[in-house]
C-alpha cells in the first residue's frame, strides 16, 4: 500500500494508462489503415514496406531526440509551422506544463515506433485471406466499405489482436520516449521511469521490486482482456 501513498508513483500510474489508451487504440487504427492500404500489390510497395520500418527499427532515445526537434518550445519545428502560418503569434511550450498534452504528445512519438509491427501483424492476417472471399462478395453486390466491415476486420482480428498485445506491452513499459522528452517532470513520468528512479536513483530496491511486479501483472492482465475482447478463431 506504499506503493499507492506516494503522489509521484500514483501520478505515473495514471500516466501509463493514458500512454495505454491512446498508444494501443493509435497504432491499431493506424496499422489496420496501412495494411489495408499495402494488402495489394503496387508498383514501389516494397520500398514503402521499407520506409515505414524504419521507425520501429530506430531505438526509441534516437526517436525521441529527433522528436525533440520538432516539440522543442525553443526552436522546435511545430512552433515553427504554426508561426509561419499565423495560427499562433508566438512559442509556445508543448511538453511539461500540461499533464494530458504531454501524455499525447510523448506518446505520439511511440505510436511512430510501435505502428509499423502493428501495420507487418495485420499485413500478414490480410495475406492468409484468399481473394476467392473478396470475388463472391463483390458478385453478391458488396461494396469496399461492406466488404472491409463483413469480411475484412473479422478475418483479420487474430493480426489485430497479436497487434493489440504487442501495443500493451510496449505502452504499459514505456521509458525512452518519456524521459528523452520531458525528463524527470511528473507531468508524462510513466511507472517503468519511477521503478527507475525508486531503484538505481532513490537505491529503494524492495520499492522497485514491487514496481517492476506491478507492471508484469498489469501486462499479463491487460494482454489477457484484449485477447479475451478481440481474439475470435478464423476458418477460411
Amino acid at each position: 500500500m506504499r506503493l499507492f501513498g506516494d503522489d509521484a508513483i500514483t501520478s505515473s500510474i495514471g500516466n501509463t494508462l493514458l500512454y495505454v489508451l491512446i498508444g494501443v487504440a493509435l497504432s491499431t487504427v493506424l496499422g489496420i489503415a496501412f495494411a489495408v492500404a499495402l494488402q495489394r500489390p503496387f508498383r514501389g510497395r516494397s520500398a514503402v514496406v521499407a520506409i515505414l520500418v524504419l521507425p520501429w527499427a530506430l531505438p526509441g532515445v534516437v526517436e525521441g531526440i529527433i522528436w525533440v526537434s520538432i516539440w522543442d518550445g525553443n526552436t522546435g519545428l511545430l512552433n515553427s509551422v504554426l508561426t509561419s502560418a499565423h495560427l499562433i503569434d508566438h512559442y509556445q511550450v508543448f511538453l511539461g506544463h500540461n499533464q494530458l498534452l504531454t501524455v499525447f504528445l510523448t506518446e505520439i512519438v511511440q505510436v511512430w515506433q510501435i505502428t509499423p509491427l502493428s501495420t507487418l501483424l495485420i499485413l500478414a492476417g490480410l495475406q492468409n485471406i484468399p481473394a476467392e472471399i473478396y470475388e463472391s462478395a463483390s458478385i453478391d453486390g458488396a461494396g469496399p466499405w461492406g466488404s472491409f466491415t463483413r469480411l475484412t476486420l473479422p478475418l483479420v482480428r487474430p493480426g489485430i489482436t497479436v497487434a493489440m498485445v504487442q501495443a500493451v506491452i510496449a505502452t504499459l513499459n514505456v521509458f525512452d520516449q518519456p524521459y528523452v522528452l520531458n525528463g524527470a517532470a511528473a507531468t508524462g513520468s510513466s511507472v517503468t521511469m519511477q521503478t527507475y528512479f525508486v531503484t538505481f536513483q532513490n537505491l529503494d530496491f524492495g520499492e522497485g521490486y514491487a514496481l517492476s511486479l506491478l507492471i508484469t501483472i498489469a501486462t499479463l492482465v491487460i494482454s489477457f482482456i484484449v485477447l479475451k475482447l478481440v481474439y475470435r478463431p478464423v476458418e477460411f
